[in-house]
Order: structure tokens, then C-alpha cells, then sequence
């Protein structure tokens, strides 16, 4: 188990031929920049090269790294290539020249949420890893993930057969009994992985740029090698993929050019530290707080939905005079002077000049203060003007009654997500 220094196209030559289980490299993406980024004490600049003089210079450096990787790697070995749109298409056609397309196993899209940016077109939110092998016979474990909500006991309990026509049905016998169908330990992982980037205050996180997380890694392990395989990483950065095969019982060589990624590699196995997703254990549904009869009435004044806030519930999608507007809904148990102060304090520090006050309740006492605030815009949520209207016109009908009914609540959900603006 070590971390070598060095250029590695001359480094993994000295490795004995098939003595490595499994390759995974995060090798420049030819995104032809620099990539450099401070450490989290800002005591160090992590950087590194990722300029070419051609396409036809990266592609034969590559071809050169896989060659060796593959020598290395045993007959029941797995190679995972890292990489992103810039050059993903033509290192797949050179994996298919070095390992032969029959030794193709999968094209892995590890998605994540990313915050917005300015660029026109599509947000980038997922990168590729190509999973190969180098023959026929390599290590592979199943890992089982939890069956779609939508998946009923019948599906995944009973036995199914093809009939005639083709069409899927549930197995009986002569009888008409159901037969049950072989044990089901969930659905087999999938090609899709939804693991979360670093986020600036992860504890794993160490400054280098391109710094992927412990999770993923793991994960890669995990499906590829046993307890004391050997896991080598060509371009080991930050170390992360030596980390992760310590981590789980397995030896290692890491290889990187740069001197700095190389102490920072052995520093972090010193002291190995995993960040925890809660987005992962918890589930993203975790995450939301509001009701569906709060988001229709923010989908219906054109509001993006945000979470966690005390004081804010959502933006209005487009700036004025180059601010953002907020948006608060009034809850059941604040009273309206309560929700204004929440408003406002929240708003001094996104530098919103405009907000809007949504009203829910009906006020039963005097307001304390005075509405006359040209920033602020109170409005009553459509529901709450359907009651006063039909009150005023009828009398009978109170507000209790009203808000305890179901069918109410529900069509008056469904037509305040009909609306879609409402006149600020």
C-alpha cells in the first residue's frame, strides 16, 4: 500500500502484470484549463494542467495509460474511467480498442443536484464513468437498492409468465392458486448513481479541485473487488479512492504527479474521514417542508419553492430593479403581524427591497401596526377571498365548515394551481 510520485505512464510499468484488481482513474477531462483551488485554511493552492496541445496528444496519452492499466490489472480485474462531455465519446472508443468492445460493461451516470449558474443551455449535473473489463470472468457483486413506490406486493411476491400474446401475467396453477415467484432481495443497482457533490462544508472536503466524495468510491469498491483486493488509482488527486479502499479492507497504489496531491494523499490516510450524506439516509423528501397547499399557492404567483426557512417560503422568479422578491405564506398558528416581522428580518439578508405577505387567515382582532408599508404586499390567498365572498353572500356558511372539508380543500388547491400570476 503506497502513494507514489511521479509521471505514471512510467509508474505503472513497474508494476507486476496482473497484480491490481481494479483501476478507477480520474484523468484530465481535456477541458483544456487550469484547475486550481485553495485549501479549506487557506494555506495551500491545490492546481493542476489540463491543456493539450491537440485532441490527437490527449487521446495518445490516454491510450498509452490504459495500455499499462490493463497489463496490470488481472483477468478477473475492472477498469472505471471518470470523465465528463468534454472527451467522453472519443475515450470510449479508445476503452473499446484497448479492452474490446465485447469487455464493455456498463456506462455509469453519477447524477447530483448542483447549484444554478448564468450559462446558456443545459445545467451539467451528472458526469460519466465507464465501467470495463478485462475479460469475461471478472468480480462482480449485486447490490440491491429498494423497490419503486409505485411497485405493488403482488409484483414483487408472484411469479409472472409471458403468455401467448406476449403480455406479462401472473402464474397459477390448475387450481387457481397463486404461485409465488423466487425470493427477491429488491431491485439490482442501476446504471444511474444519484450521490451527492462535496458541498463546500463537507469534513472530507480538502480545497483540491475535481475532489470527488468517499460515497461514490465506495460504491465503485464495493461492486468490483473483495476484502484485500488491490485498488490502483493512476491519478490519485486528493487521495479519495485510496481513502475509500482503506476504508473497506483493501490494499492500495496511488500514483500522482503532483507532489502536493501526494502529501495530501498521505495525510488523509492518516486520518481518514468520511462525510455522511443526509440526503442519501434521510431521503430527499426529508428536505421539504411545505404543504401541497402551500405550493400550489407559490406555483400560482410564479414562485420558486425554497426550504428550511423560517422567514421565506419562496422568490418570485425574476428580479426588480435587480433585487429578488420574496415570498412568505401565512401559517395557521402566526398571527399576521408575526408573519410580516418573519418576512422582513429574512429578507435583510437575501437584499430584498420588495415582498409579498400571502394571508391565509382571517384577522379576528386589530392589527397592532400599521400596513402601510410600500415594500411589503399583503395579499389574501384565493381561498381565503372565496370565503369572505361567499360569507358576505350567504351568511350560512362559516369558516370552519369550510376549511374542515376535504372536497373544499381540495378544489380550491386544484384551482389555485390553475392560476398562474397574480397582479403585484
Amino acid at each position: 500500500m503506497t502513494v507514489l510520485h511521479g509521471n505514471c505512464q512510467e509508474l505503472i510499468g513497474t508494476l507486476s502484470a496482473e497484480s491490481v484488481d481494479l483501476v478507477y482513474l480520474d484523468p484530465p477531462f481535456f477541458t483544456q484549463k487550469t484547475h486550481s483551488l485553495a485549501a479549506r485554511d487557506n494555506s495551500t493552492e491545490f492546481s493542476f494542467e489540463d491543456k493539450w496541445s491537440s485532441l490527437q496528444e490527449y487521446l495518445a496519452f490516454m491510450q498509452d495509460v490504459l495500455t499499462q492499466c490493463r497489463r496490470a490489472l488481472k483477468d478477473t480485474g475492472s477498469i472505471f474511467l471518470h470523465c465528463d462531455k468534454s472527451a467522453s465519446h472519443h475515450l470510449r472508443i479508445l476503452l473499446d480498442k484497448v479492452f474490446g468492445e465485447e469487455n464493455f460493461q456498463s456506462e455509469i451516470i453519477w447524477f447530483y443536484k448542483r447549484w444554478s449558474n448564468s450559462k446558456k443551455g443545459l445545467l451539467n449535473s451528472h458526469q460519466t464513468i465507464y465501467f470495463y473489463s478485462k475479460t469475461e470472468e471478472f468480480k462482480f457483486s449485486t447490490i440491491y437498492t429498494d423497490y419503486s413506490p409505485t411497485t405493488n406486493v403482488d409484483q414483487i411476491l408472484q411469479a409472472r409468465v409471458r403468455n401467448s400474446n406476449g403480455k406479462v401475467t401472473y402464474l397459477r396453477d390448475n387450481d387457481g392458486n397463486v404461485i409465488l415467484g423466487e425470493e427477491k432481495r429488491g431491485v439490482p443497482l442501476s446504471d444511474v448513481w444519484n450521490i451527492p457533490f462535496l458541498n463546500p462544508k463537507a469534513k472530507e472536503r480538502t480545497g483540491y479541485p475535481t475532489q470527488k466524495p468517499v460515497l461514490l468510491l465506495e460504491r465503485i469498491i464495493e461492486i468490483s473487488t473483495e476484502k484485500g483486493d488491490c485498488v490502483l488509482d493512476p491519478f490519485c488527486g486528493s487521495g479519495t479512492t485510496l481513502v475509500s479502499a482503506k476504508l473497506m479492507g483493501r490494499k492500495y497504489v496511488g500514483i500522482d504527479i503532483s507532489q502536493d496531491a501526494v502529501e495530501l494523499s498521505e495525510k488523509r490516510l492518516l486520518e481518514l474521514i468520511k462525510s455522511e450524506s443526509q440526503v442519501l439516509a434521510l431521503g430527499e423528501e426529508s428536505y421539504l417542508d411545505k404543504s401541497g397547499y402551500e405550493r400550489a399557492i407559490l406555483k400560482a404567483i410564479d414562485a420558486v419553492p425554497v426550504e428550511r426557512n423560517n422567514g421565506i417560503d419562496g422568490f418570485i422568479r425574476y428580479y426588480v430593479n435587480g433585487h429578488p422578491v420574496s415570498v412568505k405564506i401565512q401559517k395557521q398558528d402566526e398571527s399576521i403581524e408575526i408573519s410580516k416581522r418573519k418576512l422582513i428580518n429574512a429578507s435583510k439578508t437575501k437584499n430584498c427591497k420588495l415582498m409579498i405577505l400571502v394571508k391565509t387567515q382571517k384577522e379576528i382582532e386589530n392589527s397592532l401596526f400599521s400596513w402601510d408599508d410600500d415594500h411589503v404586499l399583503v395579499i389574501d390567498s384565493y381561498d381565503l377571498q372565496i370565503k369572505d365572498w361567499i360569507e358576505e353572500h350567504s351568511g350560512k356558511i362559516t369558516e370552519d365548515s369550510l376549511s374542515d372539508s376535504p372536497a373544499y380543500i381540495d378544489s380550491i388547491t386544484k384551482s389555485v394551481a390553475t392560476k398562474r400570476a397574480v397582479d403585484v
